[in-house]
């Protein structure tokens, strides 16, 4: 069985007498592997390549990255986090492993990290600003510490926009949803929509949670504690639900939900219920507008969410109210309200 080695760099080559010959390298910008994949001195050289590479001298960037994933910083993240850090952590260690770090004080580092990442934004603007976002964090954390003579990645500004401006679930989308949705996938949807919550916090939620008035939980990515008073809609749901496991969202065959599981489920209700273009993470925004609609203040909003107050006001400026023909009506009645109490009769 051959074994699959990963982040080999294969290059073709055209000679001059018209062949083609293939090499491979350990990894881009690494060492050429001798032989044929599959051929034991090819495998060998890979594995003694990757066992030099993690050992850079302490001057180079490597040793920096080395440091924050072994530090409370990193290890204290959600571990779903941490996995997707790991993954673009990966990316920056095959570009720049040996990057001096010395060099983090010249300005032009900057100008060399802020190409990288236009070159990864090729093949995806968000991928790529996510990766350098990684990049400046560590760089940011190493910096505090005093472990680098600089920081050349802060404020970057992004090469992504976001497009989900009208990425709102209407009460067109909810009726559609859950007419179609089976129980067990609408009481994720409700509870979603009235609590604000992030999807892996509502799949962890367990009955425990609730008292019959309240909603507690601890968000996992943030840390914040919320209490969520149940409004009647959802309250209506949950007292009429059935408690088949230790969560209050489980699978039809009564057990707890894996992530991946509850994603592919409920694209299929989207699918067959002819919802397009919105996520479950959505949700969240919609839940924030709504209770903006509703005439709550940003601290009213970020109580039950969890959000910082910046964060709230930074949604309802940037992706969500902007659109929302109903904030607009709401301000012109409570105007009309004003202007009639304070008129002077003749």
């Amino acid at each position: 069985m051959r074994v699959r080695l990963k982040g080999i760099n294969k290059i073709t080559k055209k000679l001059a007498d018209g062949t083609s010959v293939t090499y491979h390298y350990a990894w881009k910008g690494g060492p050429r592997l001798p032989g044929k994949p599959g051929d034991p001195e090819f495998v060998e050289a890979y594995h003694t390549a990757h066992a030099e590479k993690a050992k850079n001298p302490t001057d180079a960037l490597q040793t920096v990255l080395n440091a924050y994933q072994e530090s409370p910083k990193f290890l204290d993240l959600a571990p779903r986090t941490r996995r997707d850090y790991v993954r673009h952590i990966r990316k920056i260690e095959d570009e720049y492993h040996d990057f001096p770090i010395a060099a983090l004080a010249d300005r032009a580092a900057r100008g060399e990290f802020l190409s990288w990442r236009d070159k990864l934004a090729k093949a995806s603007r968000r991928q790529a600003d996510y990766t350098y976002s990684v990049l400046a964090l560590i760089v940011a954390w190493a910096f505090d510490r005093g472990l680098v003579p600089g920081n050349p990645c802060e404020r970057p500004g992004k090469v992504y926009r976001s497009t989900r401006i009208d990425n709102i679930w209407t009460p067109a989308d909810e009726t559609a949803f859950l007419e179609t949705a089976p129980p067990h996938i609408g009481l994720a949807f409700m509870l979603a929509l009235w609590t604000g919550q992030r999807q892996g916090d509502l799949l962890r939620l367990p009955w425990t949670a609730y008292d019959g008035q309240t909603i507690r939980l601890r968000q996992r990515k943030t840390g914040s504690r919320v209490v969520i008073p149940v409004g009647a809609p959802l309250k209506s749901v949950l007292d009429s639900t059935l408690k088949t496991a230790v969560t209050i969202l489980a699978t039809s065959r009564k057990t707890a939900w894996t992530e991946s599981g509850f994603r592919a489920s409920w694209r299929k209700v989207c699918q067959n219920s002819g919802v397009v273009g919105l996520t479950f993470h959505d949700l969240r925004g919609t839940a924030v507008t709504r209770l903006a609609v509703a005439g709550c203040s940003t601290a009213e909003i970020a109580s039950i969410t969890g959000h910082k107050l910046s964060h709230v006001a930074a949604i309802l400026d940037a992706h969500y109210l902007s659109r929302d023909s109903a904030l607009g009506i709401a301000a012109i009645r409570k105007l009309e309200a004003h202007e009639n109490r304070t008129k002077i009769p003749n």
